[in-house]
């Protein structure tokens, strides 16, 4: 149960990072593509970074 519990958290992160480093160009950021996407999870309390990545995934 646990490592399907895993396996779901790591999906959920893959495609997180990914759908945010698509659109990566949709927002303020202009360096650390690699570090942001990597990181998302974690950044995501912040404010300014979780409008950026709203705006990443949702094209606004």
């Amino acid at each position: 149960m646990s490592s399907l519990v895993a396996l779901i958290l790591l999906g959920v992160y893959a495609v997180g990072g990914w759908k945010f480093w698509k659109g990566f160009n949709r927002t303020n950021f202009s360096e650390g593509r690699l570090y942001l996407t990597l990181l998302w999870p974690m950044l995501i309390v912040n404010k300014s970074y979780r409008k950026n990545f709203n705006k990443a995934l949702k094209g606004r």
